[in-house]
């Protein structure tokens, strides 16, 4: 039986490195995937998963208005798919979710969303409170704070210094977005 994963993180915790490999793994077996990607995520371009250690892969874009379920019919019309995967799922709408779900639940095809849970101001996302709500399984990736702690929140950084006003979505990496664990968040703190 098919089931909706959110695998949730914050920066720099290899989500789409994770997601890249199990795209590979399904394709070695001789299975068909399709993955997805926000359109609101070009720093690598149009349509790809990247990696931060260089590994990409092509997907299909997403944006507001898209059906996913219509999408998916359609593709699996074409050559069947075995697994739908999300790249950056913190940015899907409350639709996408729905529509993830019914993937899962009518046409029995398991969907592995990856994305952040919290923004900058600790607050959730749209897309990342609809996966909490309707996901079957919720898996957290780790990664470490600075100090060395899991780290747990993501802090902005804006001229090198640490902020926590203005719009929930600036797409950026490094430059931007730091792991904090929530000790060094709720200090300000962003390293030694």
């Amino acid at each position: 039986m098919a089931q909706l994963y959110y695998r949730y993180s914050t920066m720099n915790a290899g989500k789409s490195i994770e997601l890249i490999k199990v795209a590979y793994n399904y394709e070695e077996r001789g299975k068909r995937v399709l993955v997805l990607t926000p359109s609101i995520d070009d720093r690598f371009g149009v349509g790809v998963v990247a990696s931060r250690i260089g590994i990409t892969r092509e997907a299909i874009t997403i944006n507001e208005e898209t059906n996913v379920l219509e999408l998916f019919m359609k593709e699996n019309k074409r050559h069947g798919i075995d697994c739908v995967l999300v790249d950056e799922c913190q940015f899907l709408k409350k639709h996408h979710v729905q529509e993830l779900v019914e993937i899962v639940d009518s046409c029995d095809v398991p969907v592995l969303a990856y994305g952040l849970k919290n923004d900058f101001k600790n607050e959730l996302f749209e897309g990342s409170y609809y996966m909490l709500i309707y996901a079957d399984k919720i898996e957290e990736i780790k990664t470490i704070c600075w100090c060395g702690r899991k780290a747990t929140m993501v802090a902005r950084v804006v001229d090198g210094k640490f902020v926590k006003t203005g719009e929930q979505i600036v797409v950026g990496g490094n430059d931007m977005y730091i792991s904090l664990c929530r000790k060094h968040y709720n200090d300000g703190r962003l390293g030694e």
